[in-house]
């Protein structure tokens, strides 16, 4: 059997003007985690980025680390299907009709760096209302318009795939979401409760056999764990 593992780029800059850039924690999970594979002896034969910066920055540090460790490491090959879910365009769309039953909600999600309790409450309520399907809007990719693109990108993996090729996949906690949602067969609602567990750089593993896929481990980070930092342990 063949492996994917699915790893949540490293912590980006929640509250800076530009979040898709990793901070110097990200970058420092990012180096720990190809450490780790180093340690591991792991010997990737492809590696699959999203086209967001934090992905693909998290990609290249923890590549070099495999580099570095005389393992080599493949090319990075790009796929946006692997991209996340646009947690602002959810917001800009669904919040309107939130605020009659949450007046203080815009205040608290244009300073969420300030208000980080409150404003993942409210962000995962408007996520909850995505994913129903009951508030669509024709300006939001639907929940289920972006569970097909991930699906796309998954189908390509296997299609291109050896059967026992370890994979990366350099991507983000939504879209691992997504991809636990179509391979397990958990409800959406059920599987943004387990998205809010996902640890940066987490390992999320998949195995397959052809078009056959299973889940064989979530959300591993022993990797930071072991450091006993807990400044490493993030979730955003």
């Amino acid at each position: 059997m063949g492996s994917i593992y699915l790893i949540r780029h490293g912590q980006a800059s929640f509250g800076a003007d530009d979040y898709d850039v990793l901070s110097p924690i990200g970058i420092r999970q990012a180096e720990v985690l190809g450490s780790h594979f180093a340690q591991l002896g792991l010997r990737l034969d492809r590696c699959v980025s999203g086209d967001l910066r934090r992905q693909q920055h998290t990609a290249q540090a923890a590549l070099a680390q495999l580099d570095a460790a005389g393992l080599g490491a493949p090319a990075i090959q790009i796929d946006p299907a692997f991209n996340e879910f646009d947690a602002d365009a959810v917001i800009r769309s669904l919040l309107p009709d939130l605020l009659p039953e949450e007046p203080e909600a815009l205040h608290i999600l244009r300073n969420g760096a300030q208000n980080r309790a409150e404003f993942q409450r409210l962000f995962s309520k408007l996520v909850l209302r995505w994913v129903s399907g009951e508030h669509d809007k024709p300006e939001l990719q639907s929940w289920q318009a972006f569970v097909e693109q991930v699906c796309g990108g998954l189908e390509r993996l296997l299609a291109q795939a050896g059967s026992k090729q370890n994979i990366a996949v350099f991507t983000s906690g939504g879209t691992i979401t997504a991809l636990l949602h179509l391979v397990t067969g958990i409800p959406a609602a059920s599987a943004f409760e387990l998205n809010w567990q996902i640890v940066n750089t987490s390992l999320n593993r998949l195995k397959f056999r052809g078009s056959e896929v299973s889940l064989a481990s979530f959300n591993s980070h022993v990797h930071l764990e072991l450091l006993k930092a807990p400044e490493l342990i993030t979730y955003r």
